[in-house]
């Protein structure tokens, strides 16, 4: 099914893309120097769109990826800036289907878009939560089929902005870039006692659009929202960056 796998590196872009056919990868080369120089010439004449932490409004002329992100951003009461990885992720998915792909995995900083015609299993990073490299879950065909996103957000592992303190927020959703947003906000609320923060993170949840659910993990505790993927057992141990596995 996935026969080619490449690690493609462009600026703060830094993706694994897995697919069927080498010409996928080049076209994915394509959409992300295009859609990069979209979002950055944008932002030229908008610096508000890169720095803001809540929602910011596009004009109707905007390029489509600034759309994107600012429609998950709004979603989620966040930043524009808080979807870049996943609507990067998306947008590749996407134009690879349009030429005819019908097996893709991008991993872009712990967001994940994919178009599959078979199950997946996404393993779960959580630091050095005991749950880490031990469990994943089974998204079935029915959804992988259409294309979907999954998110993980960490207050503890990774370089990205984070007020909270999870080790992991895995959000579900049929748009990696709503997924990514969403993680970020979800995030944000895990402060205080492992089980305050993550009762704090599920309320935060179902405020949220266009999810499917939330599975929040904090040391040796978790809790999820709406619904998840059917939990698997891994028994894989997986590095920062290698946030997937194909069963």
């Amino acid at each position: 099914m996935f026969l080619f796998n490449e690690k493609i590196s462009i600026k703060e872009t830094n993706i694994t893309l897995k697919t069927e056919a080498e010409k996928f990868i080049k076209l994915a080369k394509k959409t992300i120097l295009r859609e990069r120089i979209n979002l950055e010439n944008y932002i030229l004449k908008h610096p508000e769109f890169l720095t803001s932490y809540v929602p910011v409004r596009v004009s109707v002329d905007a390029p489509k990826i600034v759309k994107i992100m600012a429609r998950a951003g709004e979603n989620a009461d966040v930043g524009p800036m808080a979807s870049v990885a996943g609507t990067i992720s998306q947008m590749v998915v996407e134009n690879a289907v349009k030429y005819g792909c019908k097996n893709i995995m991008v991993e872009n900083g712990g967001d994940i878009a994919l178009r599959a015609e078979k199950d997946i299993v996404v393993g779960l990073y959580a630091g050095t939560s005991s749950l880490s490299g031990q469990i994943g879950f089974k998204i079935e065909k029915e959804k992988t089929s259409k294309g979907y996103g999954v998110r993980t957000s960490s207050g503890t592992v990774g370089h990205s902005v984070s007020l909270g303190n999870a080790d992991a927020v895995v959000v579900f959703a049929k748009e990696s870039s709503i997924a990514d947003a969403a993680a970020t906000s979800i995030g944000n609320f895990a402060t205080g006692a492992p089980d305050e923060a993550i009762n704090k993170c599920l309320e935060k949840a179902e405020d949220i659009d266009y999810l499917d659910g939330v599975f929040v993990v904090i040391g040796e505790y978790a809790g999820k929202i709406g619904k998840i993927p059917q939990l698997v057992k891994t028994d894989k141990k997986v590095a920062l960056g290698e946030f997937f596995e194909i069963i």
